[in-house]
């Protein structure tokens, strides 16, 4: 069992930035691919990002390109979701997922272990 924890969620006016991490206790997360997803309320969970465990490579829904970069961080202990120029309907509960396939994928059936979730908030 992967026990993941989300950190660094909060409260962000328009325009402003964002870093969330996402660590296992007491290993890497070198050999996961690493998803993060939100909700909204009243809203269905959607994939945001995600970092394959194969190469480290990334994908992107299409309502964060250009805006938010995904990365393997600190040794591979931690993944973090860099997020920039922030909008309202950025707004949902933040949560990271693991898998142990080499490819990532943004749909949320990819994925076993699942972090609490961290809140961001963008509000003026």
């Amino acid at each position: 069992q992967v026990q993941l924890v989300e950190s660094g969620g909060g409260l962000v006016q328009p325009g402003g930035s964002l870093r969330l991490s996402c660590a296992a206790s007491g290993r890497t997360l070198d050999y996961y691919s690493i998803g993060w997803f939100r909700q909204a309320p009243g809203k269905v969970r959607e994939g945001v990002s995600c970092v394959s465990a194969k190469d480290s490579t990334t994908n992107y829904s299409d309502f964060v390109k250009g805006r938010f970069t995904v990365f393997r961080d600190n040794g591979d202990k931690t993944v973090t979701l860099q997020m920039n120029n922030l909008r309202p309907e950025d707004t949902g509960v933040y949560f990271c997922a693991s898998a142990t396939r080499r490819q990532c994928d943004l749909a949320d059936s990819a994925y076993m272990f699942w972090g609490q979730g961290t809140q961001v908030t963008v509000s003026s």
